[in-house]
């Protein structure tokens, strides 16, 4: 059974593998969502609660720990939604973390800003995709910007800005085993493409990379720390320019957004939606789940909105190209290919051309949409 919003009703939804489909208007509170699940349920058995989008973790939590239901409730989703939570967990288990405070104490905040020096980052804490995050250059413009958050001031992390390069790792894990992770490097940092324009990309990276080890094992350090049982997760590091060593950023118990799965399967032959799926359902049946046999290739991906409706890349035609994207003001390619230099050079070099032929530039929302 699927729950969405009023206008996704006749989204393209996969309806052979749905018996009954709701919607509800755009929204709602998850305590709104839950009064509207639990209308549903009086005549619908429901034994699993599954989020499928970012923003609906709190709400499915929500709904779990209302009926008593398996799965990650409201505490465990916080290490996976609440950047603070996150971030104080992984501290208290020795995983590097850019230096952080809550929003509480405005006295503390001042102490931070002391002895940290800046920009720092007012970011949510509970968004995502770089949405809502603003710069502090000086601390003398944290106040206002406290000021215009009001009451909601204290569902932000204050935290010293780390320059560096952006990387992510998509997980499996099974049980509390990780089964499966892939990591990969984005091209510019995406709050610097969510915040002032620009091309997205990612690559596969090597084994043979001096970054490749370093980067597994901080991850496996921070799953550990915040109790990842059992599912897909999307984490991303940063590695300082200051002293090379991995930091943890954010982690999110879902799929990487930005055709990240897609990128995932042409590299390994596995989508973690799919793998997703197969987890729930074996938790479902009490059956043991089992990893598919990983390929070895490499992918990326060059990503951008397009000034065109619907851009031609018809000029771009390396055979490495396996997935083009149609949809509306974007363009987009995903590469695949047995050498991780040749997919890093293919990323490089559209990433230049996408810039020259399709780019365009629109302000960040201050809130997500649908």
């Amino acid at each position: 059974m699927l729950l969405t919003v009023d206008k996704l009703r006749d989204a393209d939804w996969p309806r052979s593998s749905l018996t009954e489909l709701f919607t509800m208007p755009e929204g709602r509170a998850p305590l709104e969502i839950l009064a509207t699940v639990m209308g549903i349920v009086r005549q619908h058995r429901i034994d699993r609660v599954v989020a499928l989008d970012e923003f609906d973790l709190e709400a499915a939590a929500l709904i779990r720990e209302h009926m008593r239901l398996p799965g990650m409730g409201e505490s465990a989703t916080r290490f996976f939604r609440d950047k603070l939570a996150m971030r104080t967990r992984a501290r208290e288990s020795g995983v590097p973390v850019p230096a952080f405070t809550g929003v509480f104490f405005h006295h503390a905040c001042y102490e931070f800003m002391m002895a940290n020096p800046g920009p720092w980052l007012l970011k949510p804490r509970t968004s995502a995709s770089a949405i809502g995050i603003k710069k502090i250059e000086d601390p003398s413009q944290l106040w206002p910007a406290l000021e215009e958050l009001g009451d909601l001031q204290s569902h932000y992390v204050l935290e010293t800005f780390l320059p560096g390069e952006v990387y992510h790792v998509e997980g499996v894990t099974w049980k509390g085993e990780l089964l499966a992770a892939t990591p990969f490097k984005y091209g510019a940092p995406p709050m610097q493409t969510m915040h002032q324009g620009g091309i997205f990309s990612t690559r596969a990276l090597s084994p043979s990379s001096p970054d490749y080890d370093a980067i597994l094992a901080v991850h496996r350090d921070v799953l550990a720390a915040l109790g990842m049982v059992s599912g897909v997760t999307h984490t991303e590091f940063i590695r300082s320019h200051a002293d090379g060593r991995f930091y943890f950023l954010e982690t999110a118990a879902r799929v990487g957004g930005a055709y990240i799965a897609d990128v995932v399967e042409f590299a390994k032959g596995i989508n973690p939606w799919v793998e997703w799926a197969r987890i729930e359902a074996s938790l479902a049946k009490e059956t043991e789940y089992v990893l598919p046999l990983l390929g070895r290739a490499f992918a990326g991906s060059v990503i951008c909105l397009a000034r065109q409706q619907d851009p031609d890349t018809s000029s771009f035609t390396d055979e490495e190209i396996v997935l083009r994207l149609h949809k509306h003001h974007h363009a987009g390619l995903i590469l695949r290919s047995d050498s991780a230099e040749r997919v890093e050079a293919l990323v490089n070099d559209y990433t230049n051309r996408f810039v020259d032929q399709f780019l365009a530039i629109e302000p960040v929302p201050e809130k997500p949409t649908a």
